[in-house]
């Protein structure tokens, strides 16, 4: 169980308020979310702010001093990717916590493989050893992360969407032959800064779609200093809306999705094993 945190916009962005102020920002939910349950074991947050990945992370809970906020106030980017951590695979520390990130490449996982250490056998085999040789902690997350990225580094021909789908998929695969009955959580987000695909499965998953600028109901201040030139687009997912009264749509149970030339989620099903 984590919480996380994702905006891709045409135009830098400010998320302050969707990440510290707003009436369930991810701080919010970092101390109790809708289920009641607090996700106090680390939090990151990366943005893309000078067109390469800055990450954050600390190992205490995101409601616990200032730093969380002061992060979030910082922050004016095009791309950010923000996590808070509910520990189920690998202990509290730095190196599990969320977002991985490897060059231009952010990743950040809210769910479980159940059953990590035997499916973990069938995995390594199959993890470029570039990648394989990088993983620094025990999560399960860092592992799929290498993992789909090792694959693209293989077959960029395939396209990143249909090679994280494919990986995902395998994944899914080898749970189901470690226990045909067991409940993967697969709720990720990878992005490079200019592109940002996902997948959700057996957690929850909401998207808000912004053609518009405004000012902010929170701080009555707009969140990006507009280029009248552009249409400005933007696109928020996060595992619960943020906000209250605004248009969050849930993305539906098993499906991999990728953000279009519209900020609007291109979608397909998970092919998941029975």
């Amino acid at each position: 169980m984590c919480r996380l945190y994702a905006m891709h916009a045409n135009e830098p962005t400010k998320v302050e308020c969707s990440l510290v102020r707003s009436q369930n920002a991810l701080m919010a939910q970092s101390r109790g979310d809708m289920q009641g349950y607090a996700h106090g074991h680390g939090w990151g947050v990366a943005d893309y702010s000078n067109g390469s990945p800055m990450v954050e992370k600390q190992v205490w809970a995101a409601f616990h001093g200032e730093h969380f906020s002061r992060k979030a106030a910082r922050v004016y980017a095009r791309t950010v990717v923000a996590h808070v951590r509910r520990a189920t695979v690998g202990g509290t520390s730095i190196q599990n916590t969320h977002p991985f990130h490897h060059g231009r490449w952010i990743f950040a996982h809210n769910g479980t493989v159940p059953n990590f250490d035997q499916v973990r056998e069938k995995m390594l085999n199959h993890i470029d050893p570039l990648h394989r040789s990088e993983i620094k902690g025990t999560t399960d997350s860092e592992h799929i992360f290498r993992y789909l990225l090792g694959l693209f580094l293989q077959h960029p021909e395939r396209g990143l969407f249909k090679t994280a789908k494919l990986g995902l998929e395998q994944i899914l695969s080898w749970s189901a032959e470690v226990d045909p009955d067991a409940r993967v959580g697969l709720n990720v987000i990878l992005t490079d800064g200019e592109h940002m695909i996902g997948s959700c499965l057996n957690r929850s998953l909401f998207y808000l779609v912004r053609d518009y600028t405004y000012s902010c109901p929170i701080c009555g201040q707009p969140h990006v200093h507009h280029n009248p030139k552009l249409s400005y687009l933007a696109v928020e997912i996060a595992s619960e809306p943020i906000t209250h009264g605004e248009q969050w749509y849930q993305v539906p149970n098993g499906t991999m999705f990728r953000v279009g030339e519209d900020y609007r989620l291109d979608m397909e099903p998970l092919h998941i094993p029975k």
